[in-house]
């Protein structure tokens, strides 16, 4: 990676002040909490560990070492958020100038909670292992560019393409693509196949579905193959589970596609309530048609005490999914 390159990338996200101290909330094995932690020992910054996440002894260390910088996962910036106030007050936080945000979808109403309660602080960029920060998200656009994850970061070039490797059209979904440049991965390990799947030319893709405004700002849709295709119409869950998350029971929302015999698919909508809450099949559906198309509405509801995560915090949809297409040849 021309180092350079790496430098504008931090300072578009705030992260080259040597006086920044840096909050390490999520596991050093993930590349994010491992990359931002380095980033910071490379400029010169204090860096502090916190043993496990917690989202009370994150707020806790914030105000005892006086933390102003941070890298968190979506769920674990929720969980933070959803603090109760008695118990959010608490804690001084002021310090905290840099909140990043990646990995997964952050559903607008925690981004809102976020700048309600700590201020112009929250930045956001599209990412992967593979292909390394693509895009940067500064808090001046956070509200102005709802659902949107950013602009290409310096020295990225980004491109929407469609199936048959054409552009996409402004405001036309597409599966994103990142042309190579020094310091991206070579090849999945043992996978030549996945390495063949991921290339186009010069362009690389992890599987996002996108699409672009006029001022080059990017929305991404979802995960090509979690898309839901119904009737032959392309329905995107993260559209979907951005609205349950609006919804004051819902903990958290996980939205995929099941067997239909008619449609080929149908939406299905996991939902994981919050600790003493209350929610019927018929209240979800009646809560999402006042925020979605109609053709996009769960079909389904099943609800769950707890979701299935990795070790990082991070949603494991598919063990959700699996068991509905269990024994199928084909996904429709």
């Amino acid at each position: 990676m021309d180092p350079s390159d790496l430098l504008k990338r931090l300072q578009q996200l705030d992260l080259t002040d040597p006086a920044h101290i840096h909050l390490v909330a999520g596991p050093l094995y993930h590349s994010a909490p491992f990359g931002f932690a380095i980033y910071a020992q490379l400029v010169g910054s204090t860096v502090v560990v916190l043993p496990k996440f917690d989202p009370e002894q994150a707020l806790a260390a914030i105000e005892r070492y006086r933390c102003t910088s941070t890298f968190m996962a979506p769920i674990l910036l929720k969980r933070m958020v959803d603090l109760p106030d008695s118990v959010r007050r608490r804690y001084d936080s002021a310090s905290l100038r840099v909140l990043v945000v990646a990995a997964a979808p952050c559903p607008m109403r925690v981004k809102e909670s976020v700048v309600e309660q700590f201020g112009p602080v929250l930045y956001e960029f599209y990412g992967s292992t593979e292909l390394g920060i693509n895009t940067i998200l500064r808090p001046e656009d956070m509200l102005r560019k709802p659902g949107s994850c950013g602009r290409a970061a310096p020295g990225i070039e980004l491109a929407i393409l469609d199936d048959e490797s054409r552009p996409a059209p402004v405001g036309e979904p597409g599966e994103l693509h990142v042309r190579r440049y020094p310091g991206m991965f070579d090849e999945y390990y043992r996978n030549p196949e996945a390495t063949r799947q991921t290339q186009r030319g010069d362009w690389l893709s992890v599987g996002d579905v996108a699409w672009m405004d006029a001022e080059g700002f990017v929305y991404i849709c979802d995960r090509k193959r979690d898309m839901i295709i119904s009737g032959g119409v392309n329905i995107y869950p993260a559209e979907i589970e951005d609205a349950l998350h609006r919804h004051a029971a819902i903990e958290d929302a996980a939205v995929f596609g099941v067997p239909d015999e008619e449609w080929g698919e149908r939406v299905h909508a996991a939902i994981q309530l919050r600790p003493g809450a209350r929610l019927t099949e018929a209240e979800v559906v009646a809560f999402c048609r006042h925020h979605l198309a109609d053709y996009k509405l769960p079909r389904e509801v099943s609800f769950h005490a707890e979701f299935p995560r990795d070790a990082a915090g991070k949603l494991v949809k598919r063990t959700l999914r699996e068991p509905h297409w269990a024994g199928r040849a084909t996904r429709v």
